[in-house]
């Protein structure tokens, strides 16, 4: 069982897409029985795998003491994928979790919805408040998309020194290079520079067509070299959640 962030502190880097991909992947490919949990108030997730918008603001009532998750639960188009869909109630949830003062409440209830999903994908929003708070201490693995900039020198040491002071036995966090785009010299800069041994996933036309077909892409574009660039960075993934998942029972 594994719980796994989508996460960054900057939006447009692709960080929806690759949630829904990576979910997309752990569900068919893999065939683990999968959530997707849209915590993102845009609600792209959902949008993305062709479900339609959720009806009601009751997205953030899982949350709460008497909430239920699995009511809310949506199945999608693909074997073993279902969707936490986010909605409008959910531009509130900072001030909601600030107030049940519950700390661990998503852990908690990430926990729970485990016993059903072997795997969890979390979109999380692009904020540092009490909601990234919240997946630093649920998430078992953090991917931070970054854009080939060197603005992101800077944001990733935030966001570890963010997770560090709040959570000093974090989660592993996997930086992946993003948007990259060869023909550039600025980028080719970054990936031999602070980005060298980043998972890198390039600027393609395919991953535009995402959003306009609402699929996953590796579902029209199978063939081309962002789809195998992909299926490589979740390969990796399945091999640090299985050593990580082996270490855990030798310490056992």
């Amino acid at each position: 069982m594994a719980v796994i962030g989508v996460y960054s502190v900057k939006g447009g880097v692709g960080k929806t897409t690759l949630a829904v991909d990576m979910a997309w992947r752990s569900a068919v490919l893999s065939r683990h029985p999968t959530l997707l949990w849209d915590l993102d108030p845009q609600g792209g997730a959902g949008w993305l795998l062709g479900l339609p918008d959720r009806a009601g603001n009751r997205a953030s009532s899982v949350f709460h003491r008497e909430g239920r998750p699995t009511d809310l639960i949506s199945t999608s188009r693909y074997p073993n994928l279902a969707v936490l869909q986010a909605d409008e109630s959910m531009r509130a949830l900072p001030v909601t979790l600030a107030r049940i003062g519950k700390s661990k409440r998503l852990a908690r209830t990430a926990a729970f919805l485990t016993a059903d999903y072997p795997r969890i994908i979390i979109d999380c929003p692009p904020v540092i408040n009490e909601i990234s708070d919240q997946v630093f201490a649920a998430a078992d693995l953090l991917i931070v998309p970054l854009p080939p900039s060197p603005l992101s020198a800077r944001a990733l040491p935030m966001i570890r020194e963010e997770i560090l002071a709040r959570h000093p036995r974090h989660p592993p966090i996997l930086p992946v290079l993003s948007m990259y785009d060869v023909r550039r010299k600025l980028h080719r800069e970054v990936h031999t520079g602070f980005a060298a041994g980043w998972p890198v996933i390039p600027m393609a036309s395919a991953m535009e067509q995402v959003a306009a077909r609402r699929a996953p892409i590796g579902t029209f574009a199978a063939w081309t070299e962002v789809n195998a660039r992909l299926q490589r960075l979740w390969d990796g993934i399945e091999a640090k959640l299985a050593m990580r998942a082996a270490l855990g029972q030798a310490a056992e």
